[in-house]
């Protein structure tokens, strides 16, 4: 019979009913202990004294958790977003950083990151937060903030993205591997695309994410043309040490002669035109391109350009789209005209006949 039964509590000397009985915790404690070796109940002959653990250190309590989303993760459980592509912004250790490193040691990491759990069960994949992430690591810490969330592939390539509007400056490799991720991601939904045919899949979703940027699909393309360069070259476009659309020409050449235009650019300290690029593409697809070869042109004394190219685009923002490119042209002119009035004689320029 159970001796913990009320009803034979009674029947039990007044002496055993009056003891005090065992702190429930403490019991608990020692009957899950895995040191504690099992004692006999009540005791017995050649039993010795009970052992019993000495009390449990306390436990700290979790850290707050906000809406069940914010946590503390060990910088050693975290790894750089790889879904689809690497992560497309650059981590880098300059002075930026340092000025991040100093802050986080002063002040910690101020704004979480976000996170998702890794498929494999591993760990988590960043998803915003990276820089902070390498703050913390350079500044000593050994766990960082993060809201983690379940995402999809796509929801997080998504909070990617939006992310990244709030960034001071986005380099144009940043950009152009940002727009692959996005792209590489609409592939991947496939036929979940609203009437899109299944061949034209690539193509729409270049249209798409370019209209997510305020981009016509061409240049969407030019820009995916730069993660076809070489580090070297796409460095200096990073840089403005070379123009965006020399670079698209160049990103055609296979990888080799890009990086002996990279050391003919060192070299002759100067980066090729549209037209040099061309050039450079076309010898190349003719198998006709070496170092020499590229030395030369690019020691070319480039063309001063004879005109200067204004969008429609750019006007817009002035005109707006009702005024015709007559009346553009007109409104500048006498814009010209009243400015130039304004100079002093020696500024002024000689009259030309403007046709």
């Amino acid at each position: 019979m159970s001796l913990g039964t009320r009803s034979l509590q009674t029947d039990k000397p007044k002496a055993d009913r009056d003891a005090p009985k065992p702190d429930k915790k403490q019991r608990d404690k020692v009957s899950q202990s895995k040191d504690t070796p099992e004692q006999p109940a009540g005791g017995g002959p050649g039993s010795g004294p009970a052992v019993v653990d000495a009390p449990a250190e306390p436990v700290p309590p979790p850290r707050p958790v906000a809406e069940g989303k914010l946590v503390y993760l060990k910088l050693s459980e975290v790894h750089p977003f790889h879904t689809f592509r690497p992560h497309p912004f650059k981590v880098q250790n300059d002075a930026k950083m340092q000025e991040t490193v100093e802050s986080i040691k002063v002040n910690g990491v101020m704004v979480p990151g976000l996170a998702r759990p890794e498929k494999e069960g591993g760990g988590y994949e960043i998803i915003a937060g990276h820089r902070r992430c390498r703050g913390s690591e350079l500044a000593g810490l050994e766990e960082m903030p993060f809201i983690v969330r379940d995402m999809s592939d796509h929801e997080a390539v998504q909070a990617m993205k939006d992310s990244n509007k709030q960034r001071d400056r986005t380099l144009p490799s940043e950009l152009a591997a940002l727009l692959d991720l996005e792209v590489e991601d609409i592939k991947h939904q496939g036929g979940r695309l609203k009437n899109v045919a299944e061949g034209d899949i690539g193509k729409r979703s270049v249209e798409i994410v370019g209209e997510a940027h305020g981009m016509n699909y061409k240049k969407v393309m030019r820009y995916l043309r730069l993660n076809s360069l070489v580090p070297e070259l796409l460095n200096m476009v990073d840089e403005k040490r070379m123009g965006f659309m020399p670079a698209v020409e160049l990103s055609y050449i296979r990888p080799k002669n890009q990086r002996l235009i990279g050391v003919s650019i060192e070299g002759e300290q100067s980066s090729p035109s549209v037209a040099q690029a061309k050039r450079l593409r076309e010898l190349d697809q003719a198998g006709k391109l070496t170092g020499d070869v590229i030395d030369g042109i690019l020691s070319e004394e480039k063309k001063e350009v004879d005109r200067v190219i204004i969008t429609t685009d750019e006007l817009n923002k002035y005109f707006g789209k009702e005024v015709t490119p007559r009346q553009m042209k007109d409104q500048i002119m006498a814009l010209l005209d009243d400015w130039k009035e304004k100079q002093p004689p020696e500024k002024k320029a000689p009259e030309a006949d403007r046709g």
